[in-house]
């Protein structure tokens, strides 16, 4: 149904695109840690991408929040600043979309408060998609879960209402109030990507499809409904987090596996098992 990407989850070199071409995944996201967009080699990763037939997807531009809340007023224009130029050196190397986190958290739960910071980032990712554009790639807005911007489908529809080129990459283990047909269906035309991973419903997991509770076989169906284009792009790391257990880590072969078996409407291979009587964290 979809081309299969893969987040990078760090920093990308040749070994790793070259196991994303011998297994099928033909798409990236590159996601760094925080502390490393500042100095990565953009050059280097297209030319590892494109020594491997690897598309370059999209950037997830950094949520290390403390430098780049769009919704602080504080740091605001500072985050702007240095969020413009990766958009610029990615765009460079021919990343076309950018995938961006709305805000940081805990954003206030107090209407004025709330509004106040949503003003803020409709504010930025304005300036943001008017950066983008002229280097001839998009802004994607990412719903979050718990008391951050973008937590359902009417809080994205009104970041994006900030500027007409903006876009969205819709996560699908980050609603925690609202079903993943609903939002689909409400943001049709805006969604041009997406962070595939499960969950239980409690909070964002980031699971291999089956290891949670997601309605694979709905949520496939609205993206059909809606005529979604886009991707099916994974962003999940293949090191097993705290809230599973599985005997092993995931390989590039487990999610083209995992993709196969959703688009054909089979059950999901499962691999790991929930950690017993988690709550939001623990």
């Amino acid at each position: 149904m979809y081309r299969i990407g893969l987040s990078t989850c760090g920093a990308p070199n040749d070994a790793l695109f070259a196991e994303y071409r011998r297994v099928g995944i033909e798409v990236a996201e590159i996601s760094l840690k925080g502390e490393a967009y500042p100095t990565f080699d953009y050059k280097a990763a297209a030319n590892a991408a494109r020594n491997n037939g690897i598309e370059l997807w999209s950037l997830h531009l950094p949520f290390t929040f403390e430098l780049y809340d769009i919704s602080k007023e504080d740091i605001a224009d500072g985050a702007v600043a240095a969020l413009s130029e990766m958009i610029r050196r990615a765009s460079d190397i021919g990343i076309a979309r950018m995938v961006i986190h709305p805000s940081g958290e805990p954003v206030p739960t107090d209407p004025a408060e709330r509004h106040e910071r949503m003003a803020r980032a409709k504010d930025s990712l304005a300036r943001l998609a008017d950066v983008a554009g002229a280097c001839g790639s998009v802004i994607a807005v990412e719903d979050l879960p718990r008391t951050c911007l973008g937590r359902n489908s009417d809080e994205v529809l009104e970041l994006v209402s900030a500027h007409d080129a903006l876009r969205v990459c819709f996560d699908t283990n980050h609603l925690l109030g609202e079903d993943a047909v609903t939002f689909i269906r409400r943001l049709k035309g805006k969604i041009i990507t997406t962070h595939v991973s499960d969950y239980d419903f409690i909070n964002e997991r980031h699971w291999l499809p089956g290891e949670g509770k997601q309605d694979w076989k709905a949520l496939l169906g609205a993206l059909s409904e809606i005529d979604y284009d886009g991707v099916w792009l994974y962003e999940i790391n293949p090191k097993c987090p705290w809230s599973i257990k599985r005997p092993r880590d995931l390989i590039c072969e487990d999610f083209v596996r995992n993709a196969h078996e959703l688009f054909e409407g089979k059950t999901p291979t499962v691999i790991g098992t929930p950690v017993a009587g988690i709550g939001m964290w623990a």
